[in-house]
C-alpha cells in the first residue's frame, strides 16, 4: 500500500511540499476518476506527479458506473474503494430483447461474490479527492506544469489532445443517452436489467446497497425521443419507463434530474508520442468513447491506468518514465483491450439497431442460443467480470 502523507506543513502561511522541490516526473492533465487514481498509483512508487484540476464546479453527475473486479482491485490498492451503500454489487443481470430473446446471467453459476458493482460516482470522487489532499507526492495545479511525461485524461472533448493536433476518429451514434435515478416500488434484489427494444437500450442498474430500491437509469434513444422524454412530467415519464421495463421493479418514482448526451464511438489515432512538451500518452475518454451499453467505459479507462502503472513501476532504473520503449507497448496493448471490449459493443449496438424483420428474428434467436452456449458465454462473462486483470507491481 502507499504512503498517505499527513497534510503539508505551512511555510510563509502556504503549504509547504518538500518532494516537489524537483521537477515534476508526470504531469497528468485531468482530475476525473482515471486522473486521480492513476495519480495516486504513481505517487506511491514515488513519483513527483502533478495533477492539473479544473477550477469549474462540475454538475451533479447522475451517471452510474458498473466497475468489474480488476477496476476494484486497482481503486482498493489506493484505499478509494466506497462501501455499501455507496457500491451495490450485482449478482445477477437480466437482458430482454424485443422478439423473446433473453439471456441471464448470475454470479453464483461463475461461483463470484458479484458480477461488478454498480458504483455511486459522488462519493467515488469525494474518496479519490481527499485521497490525492492527503498525498504529499501529488501537487494539485490549476494550469499544467513540465514533466518528463504528460498523461492526458481530461475526457473526451479533450482540449490538449486537440490542441496538439491528435487525430481523434469518431463515429456518432444515431442515439442520445439519457441518465437519471429512481426508487422502484420493490426492492431490485441486486439485479441489473436491460431491454433492447426497437433500437433503444434501457437498462436499470441497482443502487443503494444489497437491499436498495434505488436504481440508476441509463436509456439510449433517438436524439428527438431523449429530448421529448426530457421534457416530459416526472409522473409521465416515469409512466411511460414502467411500460418500457414491463413494470419489473413496480411503480418508479424520479429522485434525480434527467440528463442527456449524445453518444459515439471513438478512438485516438495514437495514444502516445512526443512533442516540443515533451512525451505524452492518452488515457480514459481521452483515448477512446464506447456505448454505454455494456458499462465497459470506465474499466477500460482504469485498465489504461492500470496497465500505465505496470511499466512505469517495473521499468528498469536507468529508463526514463517518458521512454517510448515503454509508451508503445501500452499503446499496443491497450488498443487491443479496447479493439475486443468497444468494437464488440459497438456491433451489438448496430446489430439491434437494425429494424429488418429478418434479422431481428435472427438476433433474438443468437441471443437465446448464447444464453445456453456454455464454455462461449463463460468466457465472455469472466472477460467481462474483469478476471484477468493486469497485475499490479508491488511498492
Amino acid at each position: 500500500m502507499g504512503t498517505i502523507f499527513p497534510p503539508f506543513p505551512q511555510l510563509n502561511g502556504r503549504p509547504y511540499n518538500p518532494f516537489m522541490s524537483e521537477p515534476f516526473d508526470v504531469c497528468i492533465r485531468g482530475a476525473g476518476i482515471v486522473g486521480r487514481t492513476l495519480a495516486l498509483h504513481l505517487a506511491s512508487h514515488r513519483l513527483r506527479v502533478a495533477l492539473v484540476a479544473s477550477a469549474a464546479p462540475e454538475a451533479a453527475d447522475v451517471r452510474a458506473y458498473a466497475l468489474n473486479r480488476a477496476a476494484r482491485t486497482l481503486l482498493e490498492a489506493v484505499r478509494c474503494w466506497p462501501p455499501e451503500p455507496h457500491t451495490t454489487p450485482v449478482g445477477g443481470m437480466h437482458v430482454s430483447a424485443d422478439k423473446g430473446g433473453q439471456v441471464q446471467f448470475t454470479a453464483t453459476e461463475h461461483q463470484a461474490e458479484a458480477l461488478g458493482w454498480i458504483v455511486d460516482v459522488p462519493a467515488l470522487e469525494a474518496m479519490l479527492a481527499a485521497a490525492v489532499g492527503c498525498q504529499a507526492r501529488i501537487a494539485v495545479l490549476a494550469t499544467p506544469a513540465s514533466a518528463t511525461l504528460t498523461i492526458v485524461c481530461e475526457g473526451r472533448s479533450s482540449t490538449t489532445r486537440n490542441d496538439w493536433g491528435i487525430d481523434f476518429e469518431v463515429t456518432p451514434y444515431p442515439q442520445w443517452a439519457l441518465a437519471s435515478r429512481v426508487e422502484c416500488e420493490m426492492p431490485h434484489g441486486q439485479v441489473a436489467r436491460q431491454w433492447f427494444n426497437q433500437g433503444e437500450i434501457l437498462a436499470l442498474l441497482p443502487m443503494g446497497g444489497t437491499g436498495g430500491r434505488h436504481c440508476a437509469l441509463v436509456w439510449s434513444l433517438s436524439p428527438q425521443r431523449a429530448q421529448t422524454l426530457q421534457a416530459m412530467a416526472p409522473t409521465e415519464f416515469c409512466a411511460v419507463l414502467a411500460a418500457a421495463s414491463h413494470a419489473q421493479t413496480g411503480p418508479l418514482s424520479l429522485t434525480a434530474a434527467r440528463k442527456v448526451w449524445p453518444l459515439q464511438h471513438a478512438q485516438a489515432r495514437c495514444w502516445s508520442g512526443s512533442n516540443a512538451q515533451g512525451a505524452w500518452a492518452l488515457a480514459g475518454d481521452a483515448a477512446h468513447n464506447v456505448h454505454p451499453l455494456a458499462g465497459q467505459g470506465l474499466n477500460l479507462g482504469l485498465g489504461d491506468a492500470a496497465e500505465l502503472v505496470r511499466i512505469i513501476a517495473q521499468r528498469p532504473y536507468w529508463r526514463s518514465v517518458g521512454d517510448m520503449r515503454l509508451l508503445r507497448p501500452y499503446e499496443r496493448a491497450r488498443k487491443a483491450d479496447f479493439a475486443l471490449i468497444g468494437n464488440t459493443g459497438d456491433a451489438i449496438q448496430q446489430l439491434f439497431a437494425n429494424p429488418h424483420p429478418a434479422l431481428q428474428s435472427l438476433r433474438n434467436w443468437g441471443m437465446n442460443q448464447f444464453g445456453h452456449s456454455g464454455p462461449l458465454k463463460h468466457w465472455i462473462t469472466q472477460r467481462a467480470m474483469g478476471n484477468a486483470p493486469t497485475p499490479l507491481p508491488p511498492r
